[in-house]
């Protein structure tokens, strides 16, 4: 949008000034890279931005009791804490911010043609998947808005495949909840 502006000083001809104003851009999505089923307790790895740069580390805990892994920034600040919880019916595994549960996510009770998992946020609402989990080929949804989508189209790297996270959205946590239903979804592989 260009718009013209008078300038100068009284008396005198004023020249016609035009100036540039840019509409604020809207927020893009943020891309990720993940490394497929090497989320074994006591591994290390790195989320990678699209670009290759190492964003968040993934830092599995060895010799625990419980399944237990911490998502910190590149500075080593732990942000979240997954921990599976013990003696439940169904696969659950919940997702701490601090002391307090930022998501847990469970697996359906039965499912015969397709994995299907849902996430329960505290104070908000639900998530869930819908797409092949497998094959790393599914959306998270909230309602019928896409909150991040789960592709291995994206990179030709071996054992490689991307989350997409939408604008507005916590990334850490859809991160967290990705390898949460990696791990559970492969764990008797």
């Amino acid at each position: 949008m260009l718009r013209r502006r008078r300038g100068g000083l009284a008396g005198r001809g004023a020249a016609a000034e035009t100036t540039e104003t840019a509409a604020p851009a809207a927020p893009s999505m943020s891309r990720y890279r993940m490394r497929e089923r090497i989320f074994a307790i006591g591994d290390d790895f790195w989320i990678e931005d699209d670009q290759g740069q190492r964003v968040f580390k993934v830092d599995g805990k060895a010799f625990r009791l419980r399944s237990t892994l911490f998502f910190e920034d590149r500075q080593g600040n732990k942000i979240y804490k997954i921990q599976e919880k013990m003696l439940r019916i169904r696969d659950t595994m919940a997702i701490y911010r601090g002391d307090d549960v930022a998501a847990t996510v469970h697996n359906a009770l039965f499912t015969p043609l397709r994995d299907r998992w849902k996430v329960s946020i505290p104070g908000g609402e639900d998530l869930v998947t819908q797409g092949n989990i497998l094959n790393h080929a599914y959306q998270i949804r909230r309602g019928r808005q896409t909150v991040a989508s789960i592709s291995k189209k994206w990179f030709r790297i071996r054992d490689t495949y991307g989350v997409e996270v939408q604008p507005g959205e916590d990334a850490l946590l859809v991160l967290a909840i990705t390898v949460v239903i990696d791990m559970m979804a492969h764990s008797g592989n």
